[in-house]
């Protein structure tokens, strides 16, 4: 064990002097292998090279560019402020309904984006100019539009898990299923904690405008279309009419044809139910509904006129960029994780919780304990890339749902993404509200930080909820 400790003791001294994390966990891996090794580099450059070569040719990786291609369009098109009007429309009248709007919004578009970091960035600039002209704080303002950023890494798709499920070998779509249900808990927490924070000073969430409800339901244009092709194509696959994945071909197609007509929020939806639905139901893989899902991304961004050369082209580079870097830190992080796997420490940690026979939910609360105070000091992705390696085999070992464990990982980064002094989401507002100062984004976050950790405990407390749609999935 004594090795692990003075690699990663080693990588981060190394970023703390500002050399890249990946480039950190490259060279403390490496340089490990060959001590390993007895200091033979050409096993240690060897095993490096496998590592580039299978990442760069891995199929499954694949759905990390799609999923962030398809977020770029998503983001292009602006349908950040068609579910936000949507929101509004239905709860915006309430105490803290703008809030809560944007909670729901951020939910929504997580959905087809991925991002937290694009979640939050859109958001600040969407909702908070309306949360300001119904006077809204500054402080619950900003840890709304915080705190719903972080929705977009745990309601599928999702990049983190897909980068736990080829990290671990979990099923990706088996993840994706098994972050909505608490995607949807997150949500009804979040907005809790906005009733709460208006209970307490009603003047921090006025009430926004009432609509009737015929403009109400003149946000869902469309809706009843939508559902019209899905209950025929669920009809003619029951009645064996239709072969399921002929059935989703069909959907695709209507999909798309029915968002050149209806360019509201109804397209949003559908563009998840086809993504999402195609998975759960076994017609196409997580890959596959990625590649369906950009290509929708892209018909919605015409069928609003949001796209040219000039943004086309900005779309693709910013994937581009976006998939390198984070190919990047996941070859730095296999090369450390292949020196850790040599190393003593995942039996010795085996043997630690086996000699004072601790219980597998007492292992898994220190694990999300330890989890929580990293993130208050280290960045999301790379927390998950060091400890992965570290914990998984332990988990392995005392039998838990690594399905179940992954969701628990993701909740965490999410109160990492928010926890002061280096959550990623705050200091996006940080850089895109300057005129908010620092504290009062650290203060407001604080109540959806307690929202979050609940959030967690009754996960901890009642696996069923990650675990029973993967359960239903073929």
């Amino acid at each position: 064990m004594t090795e692990a400790l003075v690699g990663l003791l080693a990588m981060m001294l190394l970023a703390f002097v500002r050399i890249p994390i990946a480039i950190s966990m490259g060279i403390v891996g490496i340089v490990g292998y060959a001590y390993m090794r007895d200091w033979t580099w050409g096993a240690a450059f060897a095993t490096a090279q496998t590592k580039v070569y299978e990442t760069g040719r891995n199929y499954t990786l694949s759905v990390v560019p799609l999923f962030i291609l398809m977020g770029n369009f998503v983001t292009r098109a602006g349908m950040s402020q068609e579910l936000f009007r949507a929101a509004y429309a239905f709860i915006g009248h309430l105490k803290g309904g703008l809030a809560m709007a944007t909670i729901v919004a951020c939910g929504g578009f997580g959905a087809i984006c991925g991002s937290s970091i694009a979640t939050t960035a859109t958001f600040a600039k969407v909702a908070y100019p309306s949360m300001k002209k119904y006077g809204y704080s500054d402080a619950l303002a900003t840890g709304t539009i915080a705190a719903g950023g972080t929705l977009g890494i745990l309601i599928p798709p999702s990049t983190i898990m897909v980068i736990y499920g080829i990290m671990t070998g979990t099923n990706i779509g088996k993840l994706f299923a098994a972050g909505i249900l608490p995607g949807i808990l997150a949500i009804l927490l979040l907005c809790a904690a906005v009733q709460y924070v208006t209970w307490r000073d009603p003047k921090a969430g006025p009430r926004g405008e009432r609509l009737s409800w015929r403009e109400r339901f003149a946000t869902l244009d469309g809706v009843i279309w939508f559902v019209a092709l899905a209950v025929a194509l669920l009809a003619a696959v029951q009645l064996n009419g239709l072969e399921g994945d002929d059935a989703a071909i069909i959907g695709a197609i209507g999909v798309f044809a029915l968002s050149m007509v209806y360019k509201g929020v109804t397209s949003v939806i559908a563009l998840f139910t086809l993504v999402m639905g195609g998975i759960y139901g076994g017609v196409f893989t997580a890959t596959e509904g990625a590649g369906v899902g950009a290509m929708g991304a892209l018909v919605f961004a015409l069928a609003r006129r949001a796209l040219n050369w000039r943004s086309l082209y900005g779309a693709l580079v910013e994937s581009a960029r976006t998939t390198s870097m984070l190919f990047l830190i996941l070859i730095g992080a296999l090369m450390f994780a292949e020196f850790v796997n040599i190393t003593s420490m995942p039996k010795d940690l085996i043997d630690f919780v086996t000699r004072f026979e601790l219980s597998p939910v007492m292992v898994v609360a220190a694990i999300m304990a330890i989890y929580v105070l990293l993130g208050t000091a280290m960045e999301e992705l790379s927390m998950i890339l060091l400890t992965v390696p570290v914990f998984f085999p332990l988990i392995v070992h005392l039998g838990i749902d690594p399905i179940w464990f992954g969701i628990l990982i993701v909740v965490v980064v999410e109160i990492g993404l928010i926890s002061p002094p280096v959550g990623m989401n705050l200091f996006v507002l940080s850089t895109l509200l300057p005129q908010v100062p620092t504290t009062t984004v650290f203060r407001g976050v604080m109540p959806f930080m307690a929202a979050d950790v609940v959030r967690l405990a009754i996960l901890i407390a009642f696996p069923p909820i990650s675990l029973y749609l993967p359960s239903l999935m073929k």
